[in-house]
């Protein structure tokens, strides 16, 4: 991290008043392998300038993996702490297609240090994994232009089989949605609202990548299946859930309100 540090000094200004006026300055680094200091002027542009291509070249390269060391430290620290989060992403599938990018959106939560992850079909999710849970993704294959009928029973559940209300357990929990449909306009994006309405119900704190309103994957025509790049939008939703997951527990400790 650099910051720029100033030197002052006291000069009078007429009678007794006294101000103080900046005398100087430089910009000082920290990180584990390079702390340094760079003062704006002339002698530090001489200095530079009487050093051999090769050695700015390893001074460039020490710099830039001080800082890498940095962030790796920072990931190290957070581990350490003992801190950790779980998303939980539960998804109906009868031919394999939901399921498959399931996996995407896990392994995309994954790559985010300190995230631990649970992959359930909706009907083996229990109160205790969901409530304990940091972040759910729920996916559904398109029936009919909504979500199947075992992922709307999923959602009914909460209310009259877990207990989720009056207290709105999942509420400031974090929430996103995938589908996966056999045509380009089978109903994907009504499919993902209509389960990201159910979370906002909930008060839930939905968010979205690989697509406007999730990760979508359509499995017929001249794509069968789930294809690279819908893999590839699974696990950015997956990456972006665990990410603002982090940012909402690291910010629950809001100061006192009125």
């Amino acid at each position: 991290m650099c910051r720029w540090k100033s030197r002052w000094t006291k000069k009078l200004n007429g009678g007794n008043r006294q101000d103080f006026v900046e005398v100087s300055g430089a910009f000082v680094c920290h990180s584990p392998l390079f702390p340094f200091s760079i003062r704006p002027g002339i002698p530090w542009l001489l200095m530079m300038s009487k050093l051999s291509p090769g050695v700015l070249l390893w001074l460039v390269g020490l710099f830039f993996l001080s800082l890498g060391c940095s962030h790796v430290d920072a990931q190290a620290q957070v581990q350490s702490q003992g801190e950790s989060i779980q998303v939980l992403v539960a998804y109906h599938s009868l031919s394999g297609n939901t399921a498959e990018l399931a996996k995407s959106v896990g392994a995309g939560a994954r790559s985010i240090p300190g995230t631990s992850v649970i992959l359930h079909k909706v009907g083996d999710v229990t109160a205790e994994v969901l409530f304990g849970s940091d972040a759910l993704v729920v996916g559904s294959p398109v029936y009919w232009s909504n979500m199947s009928g075992e992922v709307k029973t999923f959602f009914d559940r909460w209310q009259f089989e877990f207990g989720v209300f009056p207290v709105l357990k999942m509420r400031n929990k974090v929430g996103a949605a995938f589908a996966t449909g056999g045509q380009m306009s089978s109903g994907k994006e009504v499919t993902m609202l209509t389960i990201l309405a159910a979370m906002l119900g909930n008060r839930m704190i939905v968010v979205s990548d690989g697509g406007a309103f999730g990760a979508s994957a359509t499995t017929e025509g001249d794509s069968p299946g789930i294809n690279d790049a819908e893999r590839a939008d699974a696990w950015a939703l997956g990456k972006r859930v665990a990410e603002v997951a982090w940012m909402v527990k690291r910010g629950q400790a809001l100061p006192a309100q009125p």
